[in-house]
């Protein structure tokens, strides 16, 4: 018995109910697929907003990656190769900027962690100009070398005019070479 043939024998109200049940069918499917449809593209949606997202802030990201690292390799480049004596540096640059160092003392260098090493120099100016020692301690702080001015002290001379008395402690970081723990022979000869 085909399907024809059974709707056929049913009465008019049950062909009536089932005509609604088609209809009713009908329209839940005609609404229910644009809604799936568009449920499931809204969740694809936000998917690939996230990710857009996440490759937007890795693009970001980058950029402050290439800086730093440009910023830490600048700071390798200066401290990979130890600064001269101070000492004698600094009165290269005080002759360059026409000033004469009277009284310069070393001190002991000051360890700063396992890597770095601080030595540092007192040094006395007298009778210095304010545009010389500016000058002056441009030339330091532009040096390719580590080195900085870690105190200073200025005091103006009496009556004269740009006239002053100058203590400065010039301070030269290093680098410690890394060292790297090495096998003892016997213990190579050990493991063989």
């Amino acid at each position: 018995m085909s399907l024809r043939e059974r709707i056929d024998r049913l009465e008019p109200r049950e062909r009536q109910l089932l005509g609604v049940l088609g209809a009713v069918f009908g329209v839940l499917v005609l609404l229910l697929v644009p809604i799936g449809m568009s449920a499931m593209l809204s969740s694809q949606k936000s998917q690939n907003e996230a990710l857009r997202n996440a490759v937007d802030s890795i693009q970001k990201g980058r950029a402050l990656v290439r800086k730093r690292t440009a910023e830490r390799d600048a700071i390798k480049a200066r401290y990979a190769s130890p600064a001269p004596p101070l000492a004698g540096f600094l009165a290269k640059l005080a002759t360059e900027t026409g000033i004469d160092i009277p009284e310069s003392q070393d001190r002991a260098p000051i360890p700063h962690g396992k890597r770095f090493e601080e030595r540092s120099t007192k040094i006395a100016l007298r009778k210095v100009g304010m545009l010389h020692l500016v000058k002056f301690m441009e030339k330091i702080e532009q040096s390719p070398h580590p080195v900085v001015i870690s105190r200073l002290n200025i005091r103006k001379r009496g009556t004269e005019v740009d006239s002053y008395d100058v203590e400065m402690i010039v301070s030269a970081y290093d680098r410690k070479a890394s060292t790297k723990k090495k096998k003892s022979a016997s213990s190579e000869g050990q493991e063989l």
